[in-house]
């Protein structure tokens, strides 16, 4: 009998497809996020389900949409016992969200030992959601001076980096002796901001001046320039909820390509994590039969349309890398066909260590791509929805959304964006309300429609 693979999840925060080497990228150094890409499958085309936090990841580890496994679109708020959003402390020894059975537990079911170790950011404490050992950051959005809590337990201040807290503990993991599979959630918090909380040799890694940026950074000849934004990726609550001294001004020629700069910095810093944890399973004699997974729960909009962050429906908050890598299993490809989602990871990695995939799972099992039975599903297109208020549907050409309600509660009549990817890839030129390409808008309204009227709310 074959003995199950272990599995490893590896996630970081907010990084777009773009600025990764193996998605095209020639100036950025992702070395080792580009290997796992040439020896496993790539997807050319992935978002994410909500291109916010909590709701992405959300939707990761249930295998559900954001409106059935929170109930909610955003970060911050459960509802109260009135139904009614409330911002609560987190994480919760509560299942206020994620009702159903969740990836980790159903690998616990499948006899794996299961870990969270890094970022969780989801409401429900990952203890009482199927993860053996967890260690987490109790604060989000700083990599200095950061609390862990280990198992539940009290806070324990960590010297350093938390990112090199949390590298230690997994290589850690994979070192220790044991008798079952595991599965191991890994969660890297850059490149999200705080981008200057950083070792300097990433802060100072790239030169502003040779910083790519895309066409539609530009407006009427203006590049995107925003004091309070640029405050924020520097310093986030320390400037925007303290106020500190520190965070108030901003370097001196701080630019869009300063910030570019920074957040390329970041993603070398996750790619070095990523090339200590294949390191960590190489030495450990793992690496023949555990799956890992490479991802990120959204993009960053870093200055496209002169917006900032994330949570629109746009290409750069919702486009995300995303690589199956087990050469022992399926053969290096990379796909240009499938609209691949953060939903559909947990049924991919049951089936493919031959665990049931329970059927409150919205997801798709991408396993038929991966080995190379097919090169698309049936359903070869991805939904979204946003904190925003909209919803959409991207297939491998063309991007449709909607707004989801009007102010006055009624529902939108006609789409609001239609994007040509493949003619319009920086999304300058939207065809809604023109006659362009009108039966496509059609099909792919009436795909938007029929998602939104299927998939349920889990209030």
């Amino acid at each position: 009998m074959q003995k199950k693979p272990n599995v490893i999840v590896c996630i970081c925060d907010q990084l777009r497809a773009f600025e990764v080497g193996c998605y095209g990228n020639a100036v950025i150094r992702t070395p080792n996020i580009d290997r796992l890409a040439r020896d496993g499958v790539r997807f050319e085309h992935a978002v994410s389900t909500d291109p916010v936090c909590m709701p992405a990841r959300s939707s990761l580890i249930s295998g559900q949409y954001a409106r059935t496994c929170t109930g909610a679109l955003g970060n911050a708020s459960v509802p109260d016992e009135h139904g009614r959003p409330i911002v609560a402390s987190w994480p919760l020894q509560d299942r206020v969200h994620l009702p159903d059975a969740t990836i980790a537990e159903q690998f616990q079911a499948a006899g794996y030992d299961t870990a969270l170790i890094g970022k969780w950011h989801i409401h429900p404490a990952p203890e009482i959601v199927g993860f053996d050992y967890t260690l987490h950051p109790r604060v989000n959005h700083r990599h200095t001076g950061q609390d862990f809590v280990e198992n539940g337990g009290p806070p324990q201040l960590v010297d350093g980096f938390s990112v090199d807290h949390e590298i230690e503990n997994v290589l850690s993991y994979l070192a220790a002796d044991r008798d079952n599979p595991f599965f191991l959630y890994y969660s890297i918090s850059p490149p999200h901001m705080p981008l200057a909380d950083a070792p300097e040799a990433y802060l100072t890694m790239y030169d502003p001046d040779d910083m790519p940026l895309r066409p539609n950074v530009y407006v009427d000849g203006q590049m995107a320039y925003d004091e309070h934004w640029f405050k924020v990726y520097l310093w986030d609550f320390l400037y925007y909820s303290q106020q500190l001294p520190h965070t108030l001004d901003l370097p001196k020629g701080f630019d869009l390509r300063t910030l570019t700069a920074l957040y390329y910095g970041l993603t070398t810093w996750v790619d070095d994590m990523v090339g200590r944890m294949m390191e960590g399973l190489r030495a450990n004699g793992l690496l023949e039969n555990t799956i890992v997974v490479f991802t990120s729960d959204h993009g960053d909009n870093l200055g496209s349309h002169h917006t900032f962050n994330k949570g629109l429906l746009i290409e750069e908050s919702i486009r995300i890398p995303l690589i199956f890598h087990a050469p022992w299993l399926w053969d290096a490809a990379v796909n240009r066909t499938q609209v691949a989602q953060l939903v559909d990871i947990m049924p991919t990695l049951l089936d493919a260590s031959g665990s049931p995939v329970p059927g409150h799972v919205q997801g798709r099992n991408l396993s038929p791509i991966l080995t190379g039975a097919r090169q698309q599903l049936d359903e070869y297109w991805g939904f979204i929805e946003t904190s925003d208020g909209e919803i959409g549907v991207r297939t491998p050409t063309h991007l449709l959304g909607r707004r989801a309600l009007r102010s006055d509660g009624s529902a939108e009549q006609e789409p609001t964006s239609f994007f040509d990817l493949q003619d319009d890839p920086y999304e300058m030129n939207n065809l809604a309300g023109t006659s362009r390409q009108s039966q496509t808008l059609a099909e792919l309204d009436d795909l938007l429609n029929a998602w939104d009227m299927c998939t349920p709310w889990m209030n």
